[in-house]
């Protein structure tokens, strides 16, 4: 599990080093750890060390420090390497280091802009170190300038080197993910400590590119994460798995209230979704001849056109594919929602729920719908996320207010997909491919989480071994659906040679992801099982 933290978390826990007179040592530690990405990154693309061109463009602070000391290591390699003072200082112990090691530093002036932006286009590498975690704002002035010199004369077939960003894109926050440009995207962020939030969510991902993390020796100072990253090794922990006696009861039994007589598909991809990700038995509530179209499509699923009370479940999944006059169908869902069990609400029932919710009932927006949900909780006038393009400018700041102010769990759609729980913990899954961005996927999502709603039972231990209290555990089996529903669109792309995707394509590929994942957690048992005493 990747665990984020603010910026202001990271700082706080270099505090006890600091005092102690120890910064000039997690400084070289930051350095060498960048170093080594740096020279790992240049071999994985069969390029040689001695020789190479290496421009680091350093600010005034210490994330510049941070680069001009990792600078003078490659330097000492052999790299030719040149350091753009873009404040016209630098840290003064890094400076000095780097120009013994053979670097050439030069000052960012309006004479030498235009050298030194071509000098920074054709380098080999260059490593983005001009602002740190504690910066507001974007790059100003004449950094700014020299960024947007570089980014405007870049292109992806020019065979251009790349971009190796210290601790974090200048220009993004630390905290959040907005990114104020111009904004020079790295292919790889070194972050140090810890990873920072703002690296997980978007617009942040946008630029941060691959993000690997240089323990400096804070680690033990760091508090609880303010975001999380589920891996491999979690859904293999979290994906439930049935009983030797189960039965389809036991195994969860999910309802489900979606569709309409115009988008009748969205029904039958949910249901699809659902009955792919392992639960016990689907009931579909609806229209006659929507309930037609499912019973042809997935004879498993036992339809009807009851009530909510009618039907006994152990979750609900409602809203795909209604609108505004499916008023049976809205009331099935205000109902569902009334029940106290487990609910995924998506698309058509979001503008028809109560304003206040709980934990165990999980929204499941794109950022238009999130937008207008927070545009009438929070009023016209007060609305900071009025349209999908605020919400979509900060992200985890919009996913955390939504949840906040309804008090349900909330998973905002998105290339990272960011869940978060009403009493703050959040996580975020970029485990998909943009294909994915195709007609009818946010169904199959849905009835991906609602069947792991049906199969969570009373147990909570295996999220308790994780950290995550019972509150918390809804946002954790959002997330786990976000992060199964993404891998297996991969997949489905992978094997069609990264070609793209129908959303049933998606729930056809999620059984065989659940059985990989599976594998791996058998792996684990075996493992352990070594380990004790033999069967008698």
């Amino acid at each position: 599990m990747i665990s984020a933290y603010s910026g202001t978390q990271v700082r706080a826990a270099e505090e006890p080093l600091l005092a102690a007179g120890l910064g000039d040592v997690l400084m070289q530690r930051a350095a060498h750890g960048l170093a080594n990405a740096v020279i790992t990154e240049l071999r994985s693309r069969g390029r040689r060390i001695y020789g190479s061109r290496l421009v680091v463009l350093a600010g005034k602070g210490n994330n510049g420090g941070d680069g001009l000391y990792a600078a003078a290591f490659l330097a000492a390699r052999g790299m030719r390497t040149t350091a753009v003072l873009t404040g016209g200082a630098a840290h003064p112990a890094a400076l000095a280091a780097f120009k013994r090691a053979g670097g050439r530093a030069e000052e960012l002036t309006d004479a030498a802009l235009g050298g030194l932006a071509a000098e920074t286009r054709g380098a080999d590498v260059v490593i983005d170190a001009i602002l740190g975690t504690g910066a507001k704002g974007g790059l100003r002035g004449s950094a700014a300038t020299l960024v947007q010199a570089v980014l405007e004369a870049r292109h992806p077939a020019c065979g251009d080197g790349f971009i190796v960003a210290c601790d974090l894109p200048s220009g993004v926050n630390a905290d959040t993910g907005e990114a104020a440009g111009p904004v020079l995207p790295a292919d790889l962020t070194v972050t140090f400590g810890g990873a920072k939030a703002g690296l997980l969510a978007d617009p942040g991902a946008d630029h941060a590119g691959r993000v690997h993390v240089v323990h400096i020796g804070i680690e033990e100072h760091l508090p609880a994460p303010v975001l999380r990253r589920l891996g491999e090794a979690e859904l293999a922990s979290l994906l439930p798995h049935p009983a030797r006696r189960a039965h389809k009861y036991s195994r969860g039994v999910l309802g489900i209230v979606a569709g309409s007589v115009q988008y009748p598909g969205a029904a039958v991809l949910a249901c699809r979704g659902a009955l792919a990700a392992g639960v016990g038995m689907v009931r579909y509530l609806g229209p006659p001849e929507v309930a037609d179209l499912v019973r042809q499509s997935c004879p498993e699923v036992v339809c009807s056109d009851g009530s909510v009370a009618d039907n006994r479940v152990q979750a609900w999944l409602v809203g795909p594919g209604m609108g505004p006059e499916d008023h049976e169908q809205l009331a099935r869902a205000r109902d569902a929602i009334g029940s106290g069990l487990p609910v995924v609400a998506d698309a058509g029932a979001l503008p028809a729920l109560p304003s206040k919710l709980a934990p165990h009932v999980v929204l499941t927006p794109h950022a238009g719908e999130l937008a207008a949900l927070l545009k009438r909780l929070e009023g016209e006038a007060d609305a900071r996320f009025g349209d999908r393009g605020a919400v979509e400018a900060a992200t985890f700041d919009a996913v955390r207010k939504a949840a906040d102010l309804t008090g349900a769990t909330v998973l905002l759609k998105g290339p990272a997909t960011l869940v978060a729980a009403p009493a703050g913990g959040a996580f975020s899954q970029a485990d998909g491919t943009p294909w994915l961005a195709t007609a009818g996927s946010g169904d199959v999502l849905a009835g991906v989480i609602g069947a792991l709603f049906a199969q969570a039972g009373p147990a909570v231990d295996r999220f308790r071994d994780l950290g995550i209290d019972d509150d918390g555990r809804w946002a954790a089996m959002a997330a786990l659906g976000a992060a199964l529903h993404g891998t297996a669109g991969r997949a489905a792309s992978d094997a069609r040679l990264g070609g793209p995707i129908t959303a049933g394509a998606v729930a056809d590929a999620i059984p065989e992801i659940w059985g990989k994942v599976s594998m791996l957690s058998n792996s684990g048992a075996l493992k352990r099982n070594s380990h004790s005493q033999p069967l008698r």
